[in-house]
């Protein structure tokens, strides 16, 4: 293992991994460092999001959707299972056995890229040298041409709710239960909060959720977003706005929430306290005093649009920056990054960044919202289409949601796409892609759609925005 490399990067989640992989392709020496242990005490690859977060919970989210869908609606298909069980042991095995493949499978690319793993935790020094420091506690030190800090992100810790045992976890902790708890209480109502929330309900656990803003889904259009909250009612998710929780307290197996909300304080009992408020940087430590590299109050790394620091040849990208933190944008970083230490072109279109809550019905959401283009001035219209007049839709027997395509009234461009509906996140790709090639509504109102698909619920949106649907009746355009 060599002492020296044309490029380090700190960090093996979505952002750091991708990086090394294309930087290797590129035809430099790539070592990455990772410290991850995982649930078999073992060091792995992936950082959270496929060891504790994106991977792990969808696992778990479609079991839970399948096993919710056999219980309650298999019938309505004509499809007769006698009574339906679930074996949360197995399906938690199941979701440890695809992030073991999953993060075997970089192993296998980083040793196919003749990638080195450097085991431990990393630091940037002076001059781009990167110490590393073992599980025993022993240290190396490695010469880089290039740095790439992609250390990722950890969740938001309350002083008020300290975690405790298995009874108050974060995000990663409500992944591993191997029992359905009866209720459960869940700070914040954001899309950690839906998505974990979703899994347990599904089960049969009673299910609360603290949201300390009185917005629902503030950053989610809000047609879109009232759309999802009455849905998730009616699924039994007890949503409670504008609800601060003051702290908590284990006795026994039962945990005590108190928590204020208009009407004053109060206390529920539950046995469960997900902690979901979201995540921060996870900076610190990995950046040396002497390395001059500049950090603001919240832990992001100061970078410019290249994703290059203060230093020349140190870049940092993914949950360590500005920025949404989702996988695909770390990752989508780390191409580029890796690109430009190549000598190559490398940029990224921030303005056509999916975003998904991976919820039943999903919601997915590109682009500015109805709410910022009217804040803006803009000239726009908007065009909407429900998927109860999807024959693909009822044909699946999934007929909720909606898409909502949004476009500049002047030039026709596309300025959001918003869907909640049955496979949201697949639907929203043709969106994205129409933002990012600069295209327009008329661009997929001429695109043609199979029949009987999802897809053309995208079709009768764009055509509903200049107020010529097929399949629904026509209102002026807005």
């Amino acid at each position: 293992m060599a002492d020296k490399y044309d490029v380090i990067v700190i960090g093996s989640g979505p952002a750091g991994y991708v990086a090394a992989i294309r930087a290797a392709q590129l035809g430099k020496s790539v070592a990455c460092v990772e410290k991850w242990i995982n649930k078999q005490n073992k060091p792995a690859l992936g950082g959270t999001c496929l060891n504790v977060g994106c991977i792990p919970s969808k696992a778990l989210l479609e079991s839970t959707e399948l096993y919710h869908e056999a219980k309650h609606n298999f019938a309505d298909l004509g499809i007769n299972t006698g009574e339906v069980s679930v074996d949360v042991p197995k399906m938690i095995a199941r979701k440890d056995k695809i992030v073991s493949e999953l993060t075997g499978g970089i192993e296998m690319l980083f040793k196919a890229n003749k990638i080195d793993w450097l085991v431990g935790t990393g630091k940037l020094l002076a001059e781009k040298n990167v110490e590393v420091t073992d599980h025993d506690g022993g240290k190396k030190t490695y010469t880089a041409g290039n740095v790439i800090l992609a250390s990722g992100s950890v969740p938001i810790e309350l002083g008020a709710t300290p975690l405790e045992g298995d009874i108050v976890v974060d995000s990663s902790g409500a992944l591993d239960w191997e029992s359905i708890p009866g209720s459960i209480c869940v700070i914040g109502a954001g899309i950690i909060g839906l998505e974990l929330g979703s899994v347990w309900r599904r089960l049969g656990s009673d299910v609360v959720l603290l949201e300390a803003l009185d917005t629902f889904l503030p950053m989610v259009d809000q047609q879109v977003a009232k759309d999802a909250a009455r849905t998730f009612a009616k699924q039994g998710l007890d949503i409670r706005l504008n609800t601060r929780v003051t702290g908590s307290k284990v006795n026994g197996n039962k945990v005590t929430v108190s928590y204020k909300d208009k009407d004053g304080d109060k206390e529920m009992v539950v046995d469960k306290l997900i902690v979901a408020v979201g995540r921060r940087s996870a900076t610190e430590g990995v950046i040396a005093p002497e390395a001059e590299i500049g950090v603001d109050e919240r832990g992001l790394i100061h970078v410019n649009d290249q994703c290059e620091t203060s230093v020349p040849g140190v870049y940092a990208i993914g949950d360590a920056v500005r920025g949404p933190m989702l996988a695909h944008k770390g990752s989508e970083e780390g191409v580029m990054v890796a690109e430009i230490i190549a000598g190559e072109h490398g940029s990224l279109n921030y303005d056509a960044m999916p975003n998904v809550i991976y919820t039943h019905p999903e919601v997915a959401w590109v682009g500015k919202t109805e709410e910022e283009l009217k804040a803006e001035g803009a000239d726009y219209q908007a065009g909407t289409f429900p998927f109860a007049a999807s024959g693909r839709a009822k044909a699946k027997g999934d007929t909720g949601g909606l898409v909502k395509i949004l476009r500049d009234k002047k030039t026709d461009r596309m300025l959001g796409a918003h869907i909640i509906g049955p496979s949201a996140s697949e639907l929203l790709g043709q969106s994205v892609l129409t933002m990012e090639f600069d295209g327009t509504i008329e661009d997929i109102a001429h695109t043609i759609h199979a029949h009987p698909t999802l897809s053309e619920a995208m079709h009768e949106a764009a055509l509903s925005a200049d107020g010529r649907a097929i399949h629904i009746a026509n209102r002026k355009p807005r």
